[in-house]
C-alpha cells in the first residue's frame, strides 16, 4: 500500500477538471453509517438505520457537484490506496464541529470503492489571474485582486518547451547582415515566343547543294559557335549576324545571300546547343560537392543590397521573402529566359541589446526571441541593491535613427505586487536599458567620494582614548 494525502489547498474547483466522470460509492455499516450527500454537501450527518448503504454518482461537468466534492476533499486526511480501491479508515477522519458526530459514532470503517476513472488525471485549475482581462482603464493592467481560475497548467511535465504560440513577427523584413540562399529552378516551359540565337550558342549550317558550305555536323556533334559580336563565319560570305534572330531568320537569310552564287543553295541551320547564358548561370551557381544544387548564398551589405550573378546588385533591405523573389525574378526574366529563383533565409542578423547601470553583469547580450524588460534584466544577473526600479529607462532608436527615450517603473513587478506589468516592453535590436541609482544610493555614494575618499584621506582626522591613563583606580 501507498500512503497518500490530499490537501485542502487546492480543493473546490480546482480539485476536479471539467469533462470527465467519477463514480463514487460509499458503503456504510453499523452505527457509523451515514447519507453521503450529507457528508459531500458539509452538513450535520444523519444516522440512517444499521447496514444502510447510500450511493452516489457526480459527473465533474457540473459545478454544484464540483463544490461539493470539494467540500468533502477539502478536509484533510489520509488515504490508504490499494488497486483498485480506496480504503479510507475512520480514525484518519479530522475531528471538527462539522464532523465530530461521524468520527464519534465510527465503529467500522468506511470504505470508498470506486476504480480508478480518467477524472483522477485531470489537472487541477490553478487559481491566478490572467492578463488577458485588464484592469480599470486608471491603469490599465490586472491586478492581484482579480483572482481566479486560469488554464495555467494547461500541458504535461513532457511539454516543457511551450505550446505553438502566436509568432511574435507576423512578417519578416530583410536586414543589413541576413544570410540569404537562393535556389536556382529550370522552369523548361514552353514559350510562346520563338527562340533567338545567343551569343555562346552552337549551330550547324548545312547545305544540300554544295557540301561544301557545311559548318559542322549533326552527326558529329559539332558546330560553329556565335561569337561574342553576334556573328558567325560561312563560306562566301564571311561575318553574318546571327545573335538576335531566330533560326528561321537566320536560315532565310542565308538563302538569299548565297543565290548568289546557287541557283538553289538549300541551306538548312540546326541549333545544337542552345541558351547558353542559363548553361553559363549553372554553372556559376553550382553548388559541387559544398551545398549541392543549383543555388547560392549571399549576405545583404550594409548599404542593403545583394550580388546575384548576371543581374548584379538587387536592394533587399525592409523587403519580404515574397516581394525579394517577385524583384528578382522579374529582373531575370529581362536577362534569361527559363529560370525561376526562391529565396530562403539562413541565418537572420544578430540583434543585440544594452542592459547598463545597476545589475550584476552590465553588457551586451544577444536577442533570438521576443525579449522584455524583465528577461533583459535577468540576463544581466538581476538588479542590485541600490536600484531605482521606478525609473528604468529604455533608450530605441526608430528606422531614421531618431533616438527614442521611457521610463518603466518596474518596482511592483520585480517584487511581485504586480502580477500584469505594463511597463514590461518588449525590447528590440540596439535598445538601451539603464538601471539607474536609488536616491540612497546616490546619497552613499556622495558620501564615499567626497569624504571617504577625498577629505577623510588629505586630512585624516584620528582619536584615541586611552583608559590606562584616565583610570582612578
Amino acid at each position: 500500500m501507498k500512503l497518500v494525502r490530499w490537501h485542502s489547498g487546492w480543493a473546490g474547483k480546482s480539485a476536479l477538471s471539467r469533462g470527465t466522470r467519477w463514480g463514487l460509492a460509499v458503503v456504510l455499516s453499523g452505527a457509523a453509517a451515514m447519507t453521503c450527500a450529507s457528508w459531500l454537501k458539509g452538513g450535520p450527518p444523519t444516522t440512517p438505520t444499521a447496514n444502510s448503504a447510500a450511493k452516489m454518482d457526480f459527473d465533474c461537468r457540473d459545478s454544484a457537484t464540483e463544490l461539493a466534492a470539494g467540500s468533502m476533499l477539502s478536509m484533510s486526511h489520509q488515504v490508504q490506496v490499494a488497486a483498485p480501491r480506496f480504503e479510507l479508515s475512520s480514525e484518519s477522519l479530522p475531528v471538527s464541529s462539522d464532523t465530530k458526530e461521524i468520527t464519534q459514532a465510527a465503529s467500522a470503517d468506511v470504505h470508498l470503492d470506486f476504480a480508478v476513472q480518467p477524472c483522477q488525471t485531470c489537472v487541477p485549475m490553478v487559481q491566478g489571474v490572467d492578463c488577458q482581462n485588464c484592469g480599470p482603464c486608471a491603469d490599465g493592467e490586472a491586478h492581484w485582486n482579480q483572482w481566479g481560475p486560469v488554464p495555467f497548467q494547461l500541458y504535461g511535465p513532457g511539454d516543457y518547451v511551450a505550446p505553438a504560440r502566436t509568432p511574435g513577427m507576423p512578417e519578416y523584413r530583410i536586414r543589413v547582415d541576413d544570410l540569404l540562399e537562393f535556389v536556382y529552378r529550370l522552369t523548361r516551359e514552353m514559350s510562346s515566343q520563338p527562340y533567338e540565337l545567343n551569343v555562346g550558342d552552337t549551330i550547324v549550317i548545312e547545305s544540300m547543294t554544295d557540301e561544301t558550305l557545311n559548318r559542322g555536323s549533326v552527326v558529329t556533334g559539332q558546330g560553329i559557335q556565335i561569337l561574342a559580336d553576334g556573328t558567325i563565319t560561312v563560306r562566301l560570305l564571311g561575318q553574318v549576324r546571327a545573335a538576335g534572330r531566330t533560326v528561321d531568320e537566320l536560315r532565310e537569310e542565308l538563302e538569299t545571300r548565297y543565290q548568289k552564287y546557287y541557283k538553289v543553295p538549300a541551306i538548312t541551320v540546326t541549333p545544337l546547343q542552345v541558351n547558353a547564358k542559363l548553361e553559363d548561370l549553372r554553372a556559376a551557381i553550382n553548388g559541387g560537392v559544398g551545398f549541392g544544387g543549383q543555388r547560392t548564398r549571399v549576405q545583404v551589405t550594409p548599404e542593403g543590397s545583394i550580388q546575384l550573378p548576371a543581374i548584379g546588385s538587387v536592394p533587399a533591405l525592409g523587403l519580404t521573402l515574397d516581394e525579394l523573389a517577385m524583384e528578382v525574378n522579374q529582373r531575370y526574366q529581362q536577362v534569361i529566359d527559363g529560370v525561376e529563383l526562391t529565396p530562403a533565409l539562413i541565418t537572420r542578423a544578430p540583434s543585440y541589446i544594452y542592459v547598463v547601470g545597476e545589475v550584476a553583469t552590465p553588457g551586451r547580450f544577444t536577442i533570438d526571441k521576443p525579449t522584455d524588460v524583465i528577461q533583459a534584466i535577468a540576463f544581466a544577473g538581476s538588479w542590485n541593491i541600490g536600484a531605482n526600479l521606478r525609473q528604468v529607462v529604455v533608450f530605441r532608436r526608430t528606422q531614421d535613427w531618431r533616438l527614442m527615450a521611457t521610463k518603466l517603473d518596474l518596482r511592483g513587478a520585480m517584487l511581485g505586487k504586480r502580477p500584469c506589468p505594463a511597463d514590461n516592453i518588449m525590447l528590440r535590436d540596439l535598445d538601451i536599458v539603464v538601471i539607474p541609482k536609488n536616491t540612497a544610493q546616490l546619497s552613499s555614494d556622495f558620501i564615499t567620494l567626497i569624504f571617504t575618499n577625498n577629505i577623510y584621506r588629505v586630512l585624516p582626522v584620528t582619536a584615541n582614548l586611552n583608559f590606562a591613563k584616565t583610570s582612578t583606580l
